[in-house]
């Protein structure tokens, strides 16, 4: 991978209020000063003023709100037009969505949901456990067997799919990269890029750690395996625990195939959600330094996890 570009400006500053975000394009445009010529066409980067994609894109929060947070990522968009449209109009604009790079003529589903304020991630086909004849992530997957030019070139194609973007999600559907994230000289570079260009990272494995090379979090729960409709309300029900736990560090969780009965479950709970006493907040709004949870581990007193 290429050498990481100088520290972009932090997605999360210090608690302010941010009803209207600073910074944010309006109508959720795309900025040509955030992009650069790509070898597959237009990548994202950081402005010539320090804004990043995240700061540019990202949905409005108030990060002095002491709720406990929750965030949702609800991946598996693009390949079907009818049940990504039906996500986007019924979802909160806090849900966050990861659309298929692989997904062709989706530009009026992603102005959908620019035009709506709602965060977006690219999906990176990350090779995952039993590629490619159990689980094939698609002939421009990032491969432990090949070189890091290679995979370089398969993420600059992902990256150019589409823009407006805040940062990377790295599974393709339910597929979650669980090969390709076991191996640091891997994952890696692919944070390092992704750092490099403003953008976050999701590690959608739970229980995995935090990215240590790039602004992001890793998923606490997958709440659509099995994706029955008793199963997904039983896992949103257990985000909620989890996140209350936890306060403003909040918990996240992952849906990995969009469909009619997962989209109706997240609207109808996501409907409460504020009545309850939580924050529905995007995705970043609730990511990390990098290597924050190291540091946090280091200093005298801390505890077992850095929260």
């Amino acid at each position: 991978m290429a050498e990481p570009a100088p520290e972009p400006e932090p997605p999360a500053p210090a608690p302010r209020p941010t009803t209207a975000a600073a910074g944010r394009s309006p109508g959720g445009a795309i900025e040509p000063a955030l992009q650069e010529p790509g070898p597959h066409g237009p990548l994202p980067r950081v402005g010539p003023d320090g804004r990043t994609p995240i700061r540019a894109y990202g949905h409005p929060f108030d990060r002095t709100d002491q709720r406990p947070r929750i965030g949702l990522v609800v991946g598996g968009l693009g390949m079907n037009a009818a049940v990504t449209e039906e996500a986007i109009r019924r979802l909160p604009a806090a849900v966050t969505l990861a659309f298929s790079p692989y997904a062709a003529r989706i530009d009026f589903l992603l102005d959908q949901a620019r035009g709506k304020g709602m965060e977006l991630l690219i999906a990176l086909p990350l090779e995952p456990a039993g590629h490619p004849t159990i689980n094939n992530a698609g002939n421009r997957a990032l491969l432990t067997r090949l070189s890091p030019a290679e995979n370089r070139d398969h993420l600059e194609w992902a990256l150019s799919r589409f823009g407006g973007y805040v940062g990377a999600v790295g599974a393709l559907g339910p597929m979650r990269g669980e090969r390709f994230a076991e191996f640091a000289e891997t994952l890696h570079p692919v944070q390092d890029a992704l750092r490099g260009r403003g953008l976050l990272y999701v590690d959608p494995r739970p229980g995995a750690r935090p990215p240590e090379r790039a602004w992001g979090r890793s998923v606490d729960i997958v709440v659509d395996e099995p994706a029955t409709r008793g199963e997904i309300e039983r896992k949103l029900n257990a985000l909620e625990r989890l996140a209350r736990e936890r306060g403003t560090a909040g918990a996240l969780g992952y849906a990995g195939e969009a469909s009619p009965v997962l989209v109706d479950r997240i609207a109808v709970w996501a409907g409460g959600v504020e009545g309850r006493g939580l924050a529905l907040a995007p995705v970043s709004a609730m990511i990390r330094r990098p290597g924050a949870e190291e540091a946090a581990a280091q200093r005298p007193g801390a505890g077992a996890r850095a929260q």
